[in-house]
């Protein structure tokens, strides 16, 4: 018997199995790096009657622009990419390794849902997957990629993951498409029901990207800005006294984001609640995690932009990232649907989260702090441990045409003409200053040079 002829025939078997799946992680990691684990696992599907070459999942470790990593690809080319017992141990073999190495994981999915056949044997293996990806959660790095039709339990791996891509034929649900289509009465196509565009309000999609390029180059340059992958301040050659004039003239939350961070150093992501952008990047070679606040006349608060907030702000704990917020916030949302929401929960989750950000906090009123919005991002009591403002501001408890109905109730003028009266009273940050409760107040084009400082002061 000649076995290294049986090896090579096993072996062309099973890399025909997986070859497309293969060609896709050899496109995310760097050239030559992969190496498989547990290739040649496989078990007999009593359903189908056949052997499953690999056990529909490609899984091992490589290196994407040098920083290790582990890949758990699941094989569409397999039972659909259907999860089966073993499939499942083939996974959490795999997070094990990166549990015990410290080490990020990166999950492409493709999958129909479990494989028909072994009941209730595969739940249990999907419970324990799926619980060992609960449990890495804050402690390594997860990153999931939605690369074709991902359905079922399978769907919890974008769930658990700090960032999640979809591709363009990405197609995220938690049961079938069809299903939950004709369960709403309609008769949509799979992309309406799970496609990037369509979960608009999950707090699912990180990136929308056309192919798995654009995939590694956003993985690439957040493992380059984390400090559990890299060091937490580097030498990048930016300009630590860099001044930006063109904020004194508009400051808009392009514009800042733009002048604030080290240039090429930062990535913005989360579809859902477009408002509230979270930028994660450099700051004088510092990383750091900022929220901007981005609306025409300040932003109003809800269930959903709220939750995205939290879940940034945990990330910012879990991996000792300064925490900055931009503030141009007002508070909820004066409408039905947010009173009945988890909104106030979801404001109650922060204020805890907030509690528990041990990092250094920074406010910076670029526009303005009203109400709630004041008390979340801007208020010392929060935790902040330094508050900025900026000389247009505005500081107040209300906004200004709903300060003036009630300050001057009284007084027949023009609204506009008592808004702004109120503005000047009452919203000008010296207001805030004068009681200890804005550090400084300073010009928008100073603004980097503040940050710079104040992080180098902060850090641990």
């Amino acid at each position: 018997m000649d076995k290294i002829k049986i090896l090579q025939e096993r072996r062309g078997k099973v890399l025909a199995a997986g070859s497309e799946t293969r060609k896709m992680i050899a496109s995310l990691v760097d050239g030559e790096s992969f190496v498989e684990l547990a290739g040649f696992s496989f078990s007999k599907n009593e359903f189908y009657g056949s052997g499953a070459e690999g056990e529909g999942v490609v899984a091992g470790f490589a290196t994407v622009d040098g920083y290790p990593v582990y890949v758990v690809a699941q094989n569409a080319a397999v039972y659909g990419g259907g999860v089966s017992s073993a499939n499942c141990a083939k996974i959490l073999r795999c997070l094990q390794l990166a549990e015990k190495n410290s080490t990020p994981v990166i999950y492409l999915l493709n999958s129909l849902g479990v494989q028909i056949g072994e009941g209730v044997t595969v739940l249990e293996g999907l419970a324990s997957v799926l619980a060992k990806a609960s449990r890495l959660h804050g402690v390594v790095p997860q990153f999931a990629v939605v690369a074709g039709d991902v359905y079922g339990q399978s769907a919890l791996f974008a769930a658990a993951a700090d960032f999640t891509f979809f591709l363009k034929d990405g197609v995220l649900a938690a049961n079938s498409p069809l299903v939950i289509s004709a369960g709403s009465g309609k008769n949509l196509p799979k992309e309406k029901v799970g496609g990037a565009a369509a979960l608009g309000r999950t707090n699912l999609v990180s990136f929308a990207e056309e192919d798995i390029a654009g995939v590694r180059a956003k993985i690439a340059k957040i493992l380059d800005i984390l400090p559990f992958t890299n060091a937490a301040v580097v030498e990048n050659g930016a300009d630590l006294n860099a001044v930006i004039p063109e904020l004194n003239k508009n400051c808009t939350a392009d514009a800042l984001i733009e002048g604030v961070f080290d240039a090429d150093s930062y990535v913005e992501f989360g579809k859902s609640a477009p408002e509230v952008r979270c930028v994660l990047g450099r700051i004088g070679g510092i990383s750091a995690a900022a929220i901007v606040f981005d609306g025409e006349n300040g932003v109003a608060l809800d269930d959903v932009n709220v939750a995205k907030i939290n879940s940034f702000i945990e990330f910012a704990g879990y991996y000792d990232l300064p925490f900055i917020s931009f503030a141009d916030t007002l508070g909820l949302k004066a409408e039905l649907a947010v009173n009945d929401s988890l909104a106030l929960k979801n404001v109650y989750k922060l204020m805890e989260n907030f509690e528990l950000l041990e990092n250094a906090k920074i406010s910076v009123v670029y526009k303005k702090a009203v109400g709630l919005g004041y008390t979340l991002f801007a208020a010392k009591s929060m935790g902040y441990d330094y508050v900025y403002a900026f000389a247009n501001s505005k500081v107040a408890l209300f906004d200004d045409v709903q300060g003036a109905e009630i300050e001057f109730a009284g007084e027949k003028a023009d609204k506009k003409a008592l808004a702004e009266r109120y503005a000047n009273e009452n919203s000008d940050p010296i207001n805030a200053a004068k009681n200890g409760y804005v550090d400084n107040i300073i010009e928008p084009q100073f603004v980097r040079q503040y940050l710079i400082a104040s992080l180098q002061m902060l850090l641990k």
